[in-house]
């Protein structure tokens, strides 16, 4: 087989993979609940071993290898047929790395959505159960503000109260990915970002400047992730669970990070009144207004459009909006007697 045919299979191989049908029982059964798992733990326990994000070292070697291979293929051809073999080998690069992210993670995109898992009721998601969520909200931010600022809160609790969680919504086992940060911190605070898992690696990578008690919800949020829940409303429904459970800085947490949820305009107009919380959770509300405003308006903008685009090319018809679709997963689905979500 020449060059040109192995390319041509490899585009083709990509194109398949990204439009073709596929079964979302099938991937549940065999990839999200078959190999995923295996490769999760494998590579996690790798990148678990380093206190330093090697997705870091991934996109800084693309660049300078780009860098490098088009400066030769410049030289060699000229600039018009030096373009043309950069822009041709960056296309076999994409089609190459598409691959290896469905197969590290990206197919978790396509397994069966929770909501065909759970005891799930459209009618309960109304104005007045948003309401009495966000009297909760009200409560816990009052009530667990010194407790959850005198004590950062432990990883392992943080773990335990994952575990029960995905074993309850009767997922697999995870490694969970060490906390770390990463030089792309300057990209994160400009674009209001919290934190990233790496769909490579599997590593977990936060925000330099979360404030601290808004941190077990974003790892737990980021552990989801690595437990191969894909879609990002998912991902937060796990950990709102996890937090919603765990220790006092874990369901201030969620509280927190609900905030904005609870009171989004799509739900119902503020759904308490102005004096109802204290003054410490206003000032950590205020806190991350502050950070989000110092923001880059337009690199926020090309975020979100962009990653609006990717979820898109996924599958998640809903984009950037699936996020919000929490709050349908958190009203919407029967909690048992054990505090956690009835599976169908």
């Amino acid at each position: 087989m020449n060059r040109r045919v192995a390319w041509a299979a490899l585009f083709a191989l990509a194109a398949a993979a990204a439009l073709a049908p596929m079964p979302s029982r099938i991937v549940e059964r065999w990839y999200s609940r078959g190999t995923f798992p295996v490769v999760q733990h494998a590579l996690t326990s790798l990148s678990n071993l380093v206190p330093f994000a090697l997705f870091d070292a991934l996109w800084i070697g693309a660049a300078a290898a780009l860098a490098v291979l088009s400066r030769r293929a410049i030289r060699a051809h000229g600039w018009r047929r030096g373009l043309l073999r950069t822009v041709f080998g960056l296309a076999r690069a994409a089609a190459v790395v598409y691959l290896l992210f469905l197969a590290t993670w990206g197919l978790n995109y396509r397994r069966v959505p929770l909501l065909d898992k759970l005891e799930f009721e459209p009618a309960r998601v109304t104005k007045p159960a948003n309401a009495a969520l966000a009297d909760w909200v009200v409560t816990e931010l009052n009530t667990d503000y010194g407790a959850a600022h005198s004590d950062v809160g432990a990883l392992d609790s943080l773990r335990r109260g994952f575990d029960d969680t995905v074993r309850a919504l009767n997922g697999t086992s995870i490694v969970p990915g060490r906390p770390k940060p990463t030089l792309l911190g300057w990209y994160f605070h400009t674009t209001s970002i919290a934190g990233m898992t790496d769909p490579f690696l599997l590593e977990t990578m936060l925000a330099p400047d979360l404030l601290d008690v808004e941190r077990p919800f974003v790892i737990a949020h980021e552990w989801a992730h690595l437990a191969g829940f894909a879609d990002e409303s998912e991902a937060n429904f796990v950990a709102y669970l996890t937090c919603r459970r765990g220790d006092a800085t874990a369901r201030y947490s969620a509280a927190l990070i609900l905030t904005g949820y609870t009171r989004s305009p799509r739900m119902s107009a503020p759904p308490w009144a102005p004096g109802a919380l204290a003054l410490g959770p206003r000032i950590d509300i205020f806190a991350m207004a502050e950070r989000y405003s110092q923001g880059v308006g337009v690199l926020r903008f090309a975020a979100r459009e962009g990653y609006d685009k990717y979820l898109k090319a996924n599958r998640v018809e809903r984009g950037i909006e699936s996020y919000d679709a929490v709050i349908e997963l958190i009203l919407g689905t029967t909690i048992d007697e054990t505090g956690y979500p009835k599976r169908r």
